[in-house]
């Protein structure tokens, strides 16, 4: 399968944008996977007690973050070995904030394991991306509650797509998510895969 990792601050729309992306392609007949990094991550965490909810990972200790890293991007990588041609599509963050600053969500040992054709950030303004969060009472997101921290989040985002890019010969996309309407975002995401 063709893989493009779709990175986003929490907030932005990733997964709204990835549903309308799999709904696209499913009318188009085009075999697609969808996958969420930190589902991998979270199933992990939860098994060795980690944690008991996905917001509760980003505190985790940086070496316990990178191990369940290692174990998410080896399941996927053997997910898309095994899906066949197509499009994977993986949801996941270019950078992690973290207690002690920015883990990479893209590291050497997770980019080369993947071997993604596109990273893409998706991207909003950060007034916009705030409303979002704040709509969404499902998850806990105050570490990222602050326009500032949203801007600053989305330049190290865009740094460490760039950099895990270099490490694996993908491209880096910029897709904004238009408030309202997910399916700009996604036919971008879409024609650059095809």
């Amino acid at each position: 399968m063709k893989i493009g990792i779709v990175t986003g601050i929490p907030g932005v729309g990733k997964t709204t944008v990835l549903s309308k992306v799999k709904e696209i392609l499913e009318e188009k007949k085009i075999n697609n996977r969808i996958v969420n990094y930190g589902d991998y991550m979270l199933m992990t965490a939860m098994k060795l007690g980690y944690v008991n909810n996905r917001d509760e990972m980003r505190k985790l200790p940086v070496e316990k973050q990178k191990q369940l890293q290692i174990e998410a991007a080896k399941g996927i990588a053997n997910e898309a070995k095994e899906g066949g041609d197509g499009l994977l599509f993986i949801d996941t963050h270019a950078v992690i904030r973290t207690p002690s600053g920015y883990l990479p969500g893209l590291p050497k040992y997770v980019i080369e394991e993947i071997n993604p054709r596109v990273i893409f950030l998706l991207e909003a303004d950060p007034k916009v991306i705030l409303d979002r969060q704040r709509r969404d009472t499902s998850r806990s997101r105050t570490d990222y509650s602050d326009e500032k921290i949203i801007f600053e989040t989305i330049n190290f985002a865009r740094y460490a797509a760039m950099a895990s890019a270099v490490l694996v010969g993908a491209t880096v996309k910029i897709i904004i998510n238009v408030e309202g309407d997910p399916s700009v975002a996604a036919n971008e995401i879409i024609n650059s895969m095809l």
